[in-house]
């Protein structure tokens, strides 16, 4: 071809180029090029962002951009223009015409462009080549797959991201609370106050389980809030929850874990300590009971009202309705003294008999006779792991009783110490049905070796015995004899006696993790007594009239008295913390715990704050006389005389959703965990019975010629009460405590061989070692399930 045919062939707006010029204007792109100069000269019209391509069904074509692109400075890649038909045919043939999808006409342009050709259906032809493009997606570098996803995302509309907000919200996730350690969880938590914990633990399941299951977390709750009161009394819930669960069984798969006993301690106290006073309007109950007689004894037992009067009758009331359930007859004497324990009820009476009933029934399995005066006084000791210090200085950890033990004070000057019957076991009574009319006082000692359930016959008072307190292997007994005795529960020994009152001693308590035992008198003071060496620690003077009300909780002693007032006080240093007085007569009766005392006198039932010594509210005004009053949870009883007539009155300080608020009994007696141990059954007395009895063949065993009247109460039980008992534990000790006046002093109980002769009464005279012991049970062949008797009676098991 000649040199003049290579010109180019032109026209107006056009000219043909080149071959060379051709190759120089094509380039080659890489796939990162291209994608970001697709970015850079992707622009949007105002009118339509995909002008000249079909419209996909369902997305909508006008949405704007969540952001625009900026222009780019560099200059774009020229787009082929179209022009005139040529005349001649190019030497390359026309060049292919470039599609300008996915591109949108320059936002520049005026006029509008050349339209590509109309697709058939552009999802379907999407679909086909979805394989293709993942794969390709796929085979790309992370930096790569990111940019590619990013680009996407920045011209995506709002109704597609959020779609992918949805989507990548539960993909990525994470609960940082389950991922890390246990104690950076409980560090975290640590943060929060308790009603930040408290939603938390409604935001899943796996956070309620953690929030409740931390024990470290609610223990520095407690401490942090002042609520920890410490003494053993945190581990004792913690140990009656978990008995109550062993006996409910495990809960269901499905069900929830179940909280630490220190959460629900925690709602618990905190319930106890704001309910009570913000709940201005609790539900308040009354109804009548006993008719117009004096209510001597008043207890709360899982969830039952159980009532006791001098008309000898025992009643048994729901908290709820106030209905009356059950009605306990038999007893032909006032009934002075009350314990339950579970469905068990023990009850003793001026008719000077010991009896057992079943609540579920209402029925009286066991009758013991043995006391020749009025049971003043008896209490329940449940097995507990106390420490035991032998001869050699060890201490160790022992379950002590074996078996549940009822111990009885009355005035016929001595105590004693009986197995409680188990459910089921064989029912006893002192008299047959063909003795109805013999008198149980009259009941022989032979009589008395005869039933299975008598274990010990305690003797050493000169008075009558009005008040005790036992736990684990120690019974404390306060006399009208103005002593204080210290006695082994197991062996029956009398290990202390402790003087230094100087008129009747009505009311004792024992702390067993302190080691003292507490006493209030008719001369006006209390004594605190140290159980390890019997001296006299305290003596807290104030009171100007009889002390016959104590209370012992874990940071408070309370002491109430006839000169009308309430004293608080510390059982560590002895030092006076508060005077509650705002009554006008002798209190009657009070109970109290870490936050409040109830007591009640003539005419009103008061509240006060324990911490500060305020007082809170009246709870009962313009009454006759309170009789009783005792509370555990958001339940609180009181019995009064209104108008000569006898009413309970009923409070419940809880809301419909404070089902699971747990209350503290009195003394942190729990009633949860099994009184018996099949592998210990029968090692209680076995051990016991070897040491009472070793060498003291020829003992006599016959009761005390005692000539006690046992006429009316009297002045002398004018003023009858009901005190709290926190009671506790001592360890063992070889020496009788000695004192004159209000000193006391210790030495040694014997000094040379122990005495064989347990029976003799102790000797008044304080300069010498005290010699009393009980008289000692002779081993029959009947034992607490087949017990002997001396008539023949029907029995059912």
């Amino acid at each position: 071809m000649h040199e003049d045919e290579e010109e180019l062939v032109e026209g107006k707006g056009w000219r043909m180029l080149r071959r060379d010029e051709l190759d120089n204007t094509r380039k080659e792109l890489g796939l990162v090029e291209a994608v970001e100069k697709y970015g850079r000269k992707r622009s949007y019209s105002t009118e339509n962002m995909m002008e000249g391509i079909e419209s996909i069904p369902g997305v909508a074509g006008g949405t704007p951009p969540r952001k625009r692109a900026k222009a780019a400075p560099s200059a774009q890649l020229p787009l082929p223009t179209a022009g005139p038909p040529s005349p001649l045919p190019s030497p390359r043939g026309s060049p292919a015409p470039e599609s300008i999808w996915p591109s949108a006409p320059p936002s520049g342009h005026s006029s509008p462009q050349p339209q590509a050709p109309v697709q058939p259906d552009i999802s379907l032809m999407t679909l086909l080549t979805l394989p293709s493009l993942l794969s390709h997606f796929a085979s790309l570098p992370p930096q790569l797959q990111s940019h590619v996803l990013l680009t996407f995302l920045r011209h995506s509309p709002l109704s597609v991201l959020r779609t992918l907000h949805s989507i990548l919200t539960r993909t990525l996730a994470r609960d940082f609370l389950t991922l890390l350690p246990v104690e950076l969880t409980s560090h975290i938590l640590s943060y929060l106050t308790f009603s930040d914990l408290a939603r938390a633990s409604r935001v899943s399941k796996s956070w309620r389980a953690i929030v409740d299951s931390d024990p470290v977390l609610w223990r520095d709750l407690l401490k942090s809030t002042k609520i920890w009161f410490g003494r053993d009394s945190e581990t004792a819930f913690a140990d009656a929850i978990y008995a109550r669960r062993k006996r409910q069984g495990p809960p269901p798969p499905t069900a929830l874990p179940l909280p630490h006993p220190y959460k629900i301690l925690f709602k618990s106290r905190h319930l106890t300590h704001t309910r009570w006073v913000t709940n201005q309007n609790p539900r308040h109950l009354t109804f009548p009971a006993h008719g117009h007689s004096v209510v001597t004894c008043l207890i709360l037992s899982h969830g039952r009202i159980i009532s006791a009067s001098d008309d000898h009758s025992i009643n048994v009331y729901s908290p709820v309705t106030g209905e009356l359930e059950r009605s306990l007859d038999g007893h032909e004497g006032g009934v002075w003294a009350l314990a339950a324990t579970k469905n068990t009820l023990v009850s003793g009476s001026t008719d000077r008999t010991v009896r057992i009933w079943d609540i579920s029934t209402g029925r009286c399995t066991h009758v013991f006779g043995g006391h020749t005066s009025t049971v003043r006084c008896l209490a329940i000791v449940k097995p507990e792991w106390i420490d035991v210090q032998s001869e050699s200085g060890v201490t160790t950890r022992e379950k002590w009783p074996k078996r549940p033990l009822i111990v009885t004070g009355s005035r016929d000057h001595s105590l004693r110490v009986w197995t409680l019957p188990r459910p089921g076991d064989d029912e006893y009574r002192c008299y047959s049905a063909d003795d109805a009319e013999v008198d149980p006082a009259e009941t022989s000692q032979e009589d008395v070796e005869d039933n299975p359930y008598h274990k010990l016959h305690l003797r050493g008072h000169e008075h009558a015995v009005r008040a005790i307190a036992a736990r684990g292997r120690t019974l404390v007994s306060g006399s009208y004899d103005c002593t204080v005795r210290i006695w082994d529960i197991i062996t029956g020994e009398c290990k202390w006696v402790l003087v230094g009152h100087t008129q009747k001693v009505y009311s004792v308590v024992l702390d067993i993790t302190r080691n003292i035992a507490c006493s209030g008198s008719m001369d006006g003071t209390v004594k605190i007594w140290n159980l390890h060496d019997g001296q006299c620690l305290h003596t807290l003077s104030g009171h100007t009239s009889l002390v016959g009300l104590l209370g012992l909780s874990p940071s408070y002693l309370v002491s109430a008295a006839a000169d009308s007032t309430v004293r608080v006080w510390d059982p560590d240093t002895g030092e006076h913390r508060h005077t509650l007085a705002a009554h006008n007569g002798a209190i009657t009766c009070f109970q109290h715990d870490e936050f409040k005392v109830l007591s009640g006198s003539d005419g009103t039932l008061k509240m006060w704050d324990i911490r500060d010594g305020s007082q809170v509210r009246d709870l009962l005004t313009g009454i006759a006389g309170v009789w009783q009053v005792v509370f555990e949870g958001r339940w609180c009883v009181a019995a009064s005389n209104r108008m000569d007539a006898t009413v309970l009155d009923v409070w419940d300080f809880g809301d419909s959703d404070d089902e699971d608020w747990e209350g503290e009994p009195p003394g942190g007696l729990y009633d949860e965990e099994s009184d018996y141990d099949e592998d210990e059954e029968h090692d209680d007395y076995d051990h016991s019975g070897d040491a009472m009895d070793q060498d003291l063949d020829g003992i006599p065993s016959g009761p005390e010629d005692i000539d006690v009247d046992d006429h009316d109460l009297g002045a002398e039980d004018e003023y009858e009460d009901r005190p709290l008992r926190w009671n506790r534990h001592s360890t063992d000790s070889e020496e009788i405590v000695l004192t004159s006046g209000r000193e006391s002093t210790a030495v040694p109980a014997y000094q040379g061989d122990r005495p064989r002769d347990r029976s003799a009464a102790a000797p008044r005279s304080v300069a010498g070692p005290s010699t009393a012991f009980p008289a000692r049970i002779s081993l029959n062949d009947g034992t607490p399930t087949k017990p002997k008797i001396r008539n023949t009676i029907q029995r059912r098991r």
